[in-house]
């Protein structure tokens, strides 16, 4: 089980992404964050940047055919854990494309890692973690392994082995 620390996404499809964008960013007051334009797509902080998001698509450009989408807050030793906890509770972990996967990927423009999987009635979910690195907008959506090495990461150790190591008395 991957422990939930808080919702991090809502992702919303819109008929007008352009008006969406203006209404959310002056009416609601938002800020924006990002627009993938070959997705169709805008993103806005909520609060101070990587703390809580807001995503639109225009209606059929999401991916995974996207009409509801939401994101919990996990450490990064819990969504590196992901696939595997997901794979042992019988649910199909996926990366971005919706493809099975063993890794989580990274948003680069954010950056954050994350594993999507779908409950019991095809609603997608995803597990996120911020990462410390500057954003790198340019790099896409990248599997953890490629992250790892473009960005010299220190592996993090299994989610287990965290918590094993954390009730370790001295």
């Amino acid at each position: 089980m991957i422990p939930v620390q808080g919702l991090f996404e809502v992702h919303m499809s819109v008929t007008d992404l352009d008006r969406a964008i203006a209404f959310y960013g002056h009416a609601v007051g938002v800020r924006l964050a990002h627009i993938e334009s070959a997705r169709h797509a805008a993103f806005f902080w909520i609060g101070a940047p990587g703390g809580a998001m807001l995503g639109l698509w225009k209606a059929g450009s999401a991916p995974q055919t996207v009409t509801l989408h939401t994101a919990f807050c996990a450490s990064l030793a819990d969504v590196l854990a992901a696939p595997r906890a997901l794979r042992e509770a019988g649910i199909t972990p996926l990366d971005f494309n919706g493809q099975p996967t063993d890794h989580p990927i990274v948003l680069a423009w954010m950056p954050a890692a994350s594993v999507f999987f779908r409950d019991p009635d095809g609603h997608l979910l995803e597990y996120i973690a911020m990462l410390p690195h500057e954003p790198r907008p340019e790099q896409g959506i990248v599997p953890w392994r490629m992250w790892e090495l473009m960005h010299c990461a220190t592996p993090v150790p299994d989610s287990r082995e965290a918590r094993q190591r954390a009730t370790v008395s001295y």
